[in-house]
């Protein structure tokens, strides 16, 4: 990612990844504010990050950054790589709006918080249908997410696959913010920062 060190960017969400955010704040959203220097778009950040989820059990790497292309296409999010079957955790608290079945996301979820939209693409498993509602079933995983069903953060709804169009295990993690996509290694180093300053505080305590 350029104006940040591959290296450095590695750290950061491997110690998020080690740190999965365990409260959980319903009612509550992270406010909007001006992304810092060099960061081109809106972001949401503030005090209320204890509610958020690393979204990876196992991380190994970043792997693709948010952003253009070599070959002229745009990556509408962050890849995180994991080994094929680990547990994906839901970043917030919200209501999914939409199960995916296609063939670029492959069997993917969308989950709705507040203003936000987080996007979770290539998970094991697959989608079915019953009463009018689609659903997402991993059996191997012990996985069934419903189209309507709130899920709390940090709930585990799939693992990672290689569903659609993917050439090796990882998930694709979009995130949207009233209806604007945002580039989610902003938001996990937004994430990272507020956890250390509360761990910082707690330790001084």
């Amino acid at each position: 990612m350029k104006g940040m060190g591959l290296a450095r960017l590695r750290r950061l969400l491997f110690v998020a990844g080690l740190s999965v955010f365990a409260v959980v704040a319903l009612g509550s959203q992270p406010d909007p504010i001006r992304a810092q220097a060099g960061e081109p778009q809106q972001v949401a950040t503030g005090s209320t990050w204890q509610g958020a989820s690393f979204p990876v059990e196992n991380f190994q790497d970043y792997t693709s950054a948010f952003g253009p292309r070599g070959y002229g296409d745009f990556h509408y999010g962050l890849d995180l790589a994991a080994p094929q079957g680990s547990y994906i955790r839901n970043w917030w608290a919200g209501v999914v709006v939409e199960v995916i079945d296609d063939g670029r996301c492959g069997t993917g979820l969308v989950i709705q918080s507040g203003p936000w939209e987080h996007v979770y693409c290539h998970l094991e498993g697959q989608v079915a249908k019953a009463n009018g509602r689609n659903y997402l079933i991993d059996r191997a995983g012990g996985l069934q997410i419903w189209h309507g069903q709130q899920i709390l953060a940090g709930a585990r709804i799939g693992r990672v696959g290689m569903s659609g169009r993917t050439s090796g295990p990882h998930l694709h993690w979009g995130l949207r913010y009233s209806n604007q996509w945002i580039d989610p290694a902003i938001v996990l180093r937004a994430m990272y920062g507020q956890q250390r300053a509360s761990v910082s505080s707690r330790t001084q305590e």
